[in-house]
């Protein structure tokens, strides 16, 4: 078993993006560590206070996570953090070796991880 993170950003808070948003994240975390739903054994997504417009399991629900436990909570408000993010711990069934597990940091989430050589970093559009 291992852990994968994820995070991205959103530009702002709608239903539709946070929709496309955290699939985006869900399906990157999964191409790149060759990972099918039947591999998740549960998925642990935050999002900051400024995001409401939608819960981030329902983007992962959509994607057949539909008997994967998932749950969503608020992130830290520390002051000077970054906005509108959504991140994700999932917890998955693999024999990579820790050091090959990929996280996946999209939009401009990919800055609070600068210290990991496998980032994804997208524009906004």
């Amino acid at each position: 078993m291992r852990a994968v993170r994820g995070a991205t950003q959103l530009v702002e808070d709608t239903r539709d993006q946070m929709l496309e948003r955290v699939a985006e994240m869900v399906t990157q975390v999964m191409v790149e560590n060759e990972l099918e739903v039947d591999d998740f054994i549960s998925v642990i997504f935050t999002a900051t206070s400024d995001l409401v417009s939608e819960f981030p399991a329902y983007a992962a629900r959509r994607l057949g996570f539909g008997e994967v436990p998932l749950i969503c909570a608020r992130e830290l408000e520390i002051e000077g953090s970054m906005p509108r993010v959504v991140r994700m711990l999932a917890h998955v069934e693999t024999d990579r070796a820790r050091a090959d597990v990929t996280h996946v940091y999209l939009h401009g989430a990919a800055a609070l991880r600068s210290d990991l050589t496998k980032v994804r970093s997208l524009p906004d559009e």
